[in-house]
């Protein structure tokens, strides 16, 4: 794969981690008005439909159907995971947790993918670890309990989704069609979750944009870009680049006064952008010695 090829699946990814990462206080909001599950069921509902009219023609193929539903399940279990163990922990040990993401993806890479990662990438999800640690306030790790097992299993989810996107981008399978029937999949078990829990929903407008805002631009437009990027890099490089994701959030909340700018806000980031960068460099080299998926 060129340099070329990999800076525009950079771009393609971080523009992708930007759209959830500024869409997070918009999904802050509209849980006032829905609780988590139903939210989910709504907004990957409206993605789902979204994606259908591009993807027709492919789903007519039985590897869409494999590689979406292996994902929508992945995908749904992280939401679902990391949504019950809020119910027993705190947002900090959660958003600390739920990062580590980018420590796994590597060794999930190599026991599912056999590939396996060069040593400053390991390093930059290393700081980058450390970052999130900081971002979070240090998350006061004393104790763990139900909650943080749960988000922990959400983790494992979200690596594995990044992880099993590699190859199904790799394999040409079409964005929007693998899209389609992931988010379908993640919208199904979400409202068959709330179903059971017994949903509670009150219509307001802020829901309404919350739901459209999410759907079309954080989910359908997002992940057809990450489909797309991942078919032109690796996840470990994807996963490094998603850690940016709490850096963009904090800094969209700043901007809009949800709360002051702190020194672990910049000093977090900081560590976690070090770590990006460091993890770049390594996969840059692997690149222009062995090629990756195209």
């Amino acid at each position: 794969m060129t340099q070329g090829r990999s800076r525009a699946a950079d771009a393609a990814l971080l523009g992708a981690t930007a759209a959830w990462g500024l869409t997070f206080v918009v999904v802050k909001d509209a849980m006032l008005h829905a609780d988590a599950l139903s939210f989910l069921a709504l907004r990957f509902a409206v993605a789902g439909l979204v994606a259908l009219p591009f993807a027709l023609q492919a789903l007519r193929h039985a590897r869409v159907w494999r590689h979406g539903a292996g994902l929508g399940v992945f995908l749904f279990l992280g939401y679902w995971l990391q949504t019950e163990g809020l119910r027993h922990t705190t947002p900090a040990r959660s958003a600390f947790i739920t990062g580590l993401t980018v420590v796994l993806v590597p060794f999930l890479s190599a026991v599912f993918l056999r590939r396996r990662a060069e040593r400053a990438a390991l390093v930059g999800a290393g700081v980058a670890a450390v970052g999130l640690f900081v971002l979070t306030g240090g998350a006061d790790l004393d104790g763990f309990g139900l909650g943080e097992g749960l988000t922990l299993g959400c983790t494992v989810a979200y690596a594995l989704h990044i992880v099993f996107t590699e190859p199904a981008a790799a394999a040409g399978t079409p964005a929007f069609a693998l899209v389609a029937v992931q988010v379908f999949v993640t919208s199904g078990l979400s409202a068959i979750a709330a179903a059971l829990r017994g949903p509670q929903v009150s219509w307001t407008p802020a829901l309404g944009v919350a739901v459209v805002t999410t759907g079309v631009v954080a989910s359908t437009l997002a992940m057809a870009v990450q489909i797309w990027a991942q078919a032109r890099t690796t996840a470990t490089k994807a996963a490094l680049i998603f850690a940016l994701e709490p850096v963009i959030a904090s800094t969209a909340s700043v901007g809009l006064g949800q709360e002051a700018l702190s020194r672990a806000m910049v000093f977090g980031g900081a560590l976690i952008l070090a770590g990006v960068l460091i993890g770049e460099a390594s996969v840059f080299r692997r690149s222009g010695a062995s090629g990756s998926p195209s």
